[in-house]
């Protein structure tokens, strides 16, 4: 049947629009967990979430709006969070665009809609279908994702030992795929299956056709879908991997869209070659490299003290370096063919490693490596670090000479993320009397082992002079880690009011802290409170809102001084 009017491009969007408000509409799935797993020596306890419930929570808000105010925590990170997935998905799908199993198919797909149509503007309806098509295969598979293990369960991920460890592992297998190793593919027999229904006419046939190619062309985009998947599941957003499959699909079917637009552009392309196996082979040590923070990231929250900063970063240095040998041709895997010279494109791209390289080096002895910092493990964690600069290695003797000499509590657990030179507290009430005894406010910093911004933070604005003396000298520190995978004493058990779950762990302590008080599950999260804990006020009479991370100095500045000044009115 021919398509002679826009009806059914309408119509086949006003489907895709019904399906994802129906996915929208679809009540969250719980999932039962069990509390600890052991393998050999190493345990996995999981954290109970904040949010499990939507009516335990209404329930417990309810309940703790007759004991104490709730301070209405700031939401604008959420959007950048969903923002950020899907533009990582829209790189990861021009970056899909160039493997070896798409480009090539490029300018056949094109010409196939030309001739097939008759018409150039039948043409453009039937490659704007395979385009949608495509949207819709990779979103629907995001969306499963979301329904299959519901946002609490993606919410846990992050800090999750097993799961982390199965990211880890996966990445380092769809990274030895790129390197040319083996080849990650889907049963044939459902490609076939696929084909023979492409041979159908309209829309139905449009479809098959376009998943055929998702079948076809998993080999090269498996590992990136994967990793985009990984990474957006591990923001704990429900929305998460659909809005990823959103972007990486709309940048796959844009070019197949937008060439069937203009057919002459086609002529524009580079020729098929060598290169785009060269890209496939630089994914593949990105992949090795990106796989290295999961394992970062179990270390941390479950105190193995393996893998330090300067570990991480030897690695890093050693792909690196193995990255940039092969973009100039000291390095050959299997599938590549010979390079007689150097383009410019892959002279600049060598450039820009080598530089990288060169740039992380000095940080095993100590430098900051701002650009990166959020990325790295904590550089408490570095064995041999010259740097004296504050935000360091936390063994420094410098600390607020006012401190209180009492033993601080779970410090030891601690170690690998304290800041030089800045004496944290890490139990509320040991807090507390030390307000009392230094009159000082309190600047609760809710943080976590695995908390990407938290390091940044820490990085970036503690290290700011003015900002770093306040925390010093002004305030009584108290940071509480969310994520803490060390188990509470049992007589510290206790049934959470909020989310009715039992709580077990030292980190699902602080975050149910963090959620039944102040309304918030996210990190960085800080909060001014006075020497009884109460939040400070302002010279309104306003309470001082808490502060999500913020990477202006002078506002955060202001933060801190409003809650300096909100604590001497009061004295």
């Amino acid at each position: 049947m021919k398509l002679t009017s826009s009806r059914f491009i309408l119509r086949y969007l006003l489907i895709a629009c019904i399906a994802l408000c129906g996915f929208l509409a679809i009540p969250k799935i719980a999932h039962a967990q069990k509390d600890t797993t052991s393998t050999a020596d190493v345990q996995f306890t999981s954290i109970p979430t904040a949010a499990d419930s939507i009516a335990i929570r209404k329930k417990a808000q309810a309940a703790q709006a007759k004991k104490a105010p709730v301070v209405k925590a700031v939401t604008k990170d959420k959007p950048k969070s969903l923002w950020a997935i899907f533009l990582t998905g829209l790189i990861g799908g021009f970056t899909a665009v160039l493997m070896p199993c798409i480009y090539p198919l490029l300018p056949l797909t094109v010409s196939f809609f030309t001739k097939k149509a008759g018409s150039r503007a039948s043409g453009i309806m039937h490659s704007l279908i395979y385009g949608l098509s495509i949207i819709v295969i990779y979103v629907a598979l995001g969306m499963l994702i979301s329904i299959v293990f519901g946002s609490d369960a993606l919410n846990e991920l992050a800090t999750n030992g097993i799961f982390n460890i199965f990211f880890f592992l996966l990445l380092v297998v769809f990274g030895i795929s790129f390197l040319g190793a083996f080849e990650i593919t889907l049963p044939s027999s459902l490609g076939n299956k696929l084909d023979a229904n492409a041979d159908k006419g309209g829309v139905a046939g449009l479809f098959f056709m376009a998943a055929t190619l998702v079948v076809v062309s998993f080999s090269c985009t498996g590992p990136i879908i994967g990793t985009l998947l990984v990474d957006a599941a591990s923001k704990g957003d429900r929305l998460g991997p659909a809005i990823g499959m959103l972007g990486f699909s709309t940048a796959l079917a844009l070019p197949f869209t937008a060439f069937a637009l203009f057919p002459s552009a086609l002529k524009t392309l580079p020729k098929s070659g060598g290169w785009l196996n060269s890209i496939k082979v630089v994914l593949g040590f990105l992949e090795l490299a990106f796989a290295l923070k999961f394992l970062s990231n179990v270390d941390l929250a479950y105190h193995w003290n393996w893998f330090d900063r300067e570990i991480f970063l030897s690695l890093w240095i050693a792909i690196g370096l193995l990255m940039g040998l092969y973009l100039i041709g000291k390095i050959k895997f299997s599938h590549d063919s010979d390079l007689p010279y150097l383009s410019v494109p892959r002279t600049f791209f060598a450039i820009i490693v080598f530089a990288f390289v060169i740039y992380m080096v000095p940080g095993l002895w100590g430098a900051p490596l701002k650009s990166i910092s959020a990325f790295l493990p904590p550089i408490a964690t570095q064995d041999f670090d010259l740097s004296q600069i504050p935000g360091g290695n936390g063994n420094s003797a410098a600390t607020n000479g006012n401190a209180s000499t009492t033993v601080h509590k779970y410090a030891e657990n601690y170690t690998r993320i304290k800041t030089r030179g800045l004496d944290a507290w890490y139990d509320y009430e040991q807090a507390l009397q030390a307000s009392k005894e230094e009159h000082k406010p309190i600047f609760i910093d809710f943080t976590g082992f695995n908390c990407v911004n938290c390091r940044k933070m820490e990085a970036n604005v503690w290290t700011d002079p003015r900002v770093f003396k306040h925390l010093q000298d002004d305030y009584v520190m108290l940071q509480l880690v969310v994520d803490d995978k060390a188990s509470l004493p049992a007589s510290e058990n206790f049934v959470s009011t909020y989310s009715g779950k039992t709580i077990t762990t030292l980190g699902g302590k602080w975050s149910d802290l963090e959620a039944s008080r102040f309304n918030s599950n996210s990190q960085p999260f800080y909060v001014l409170l006075d020497s009884d804990g109460n939040i400070l006020k302002d010279k309104t009479g306003q309470d001082i809102p808490p502060s999500p991370a913020d990477y202006d100095v002078e506002s955060y500045l202001k933060f801190l001084e409003s809650g300096i000044a909100a604590y001497k009115a009061k004295q």
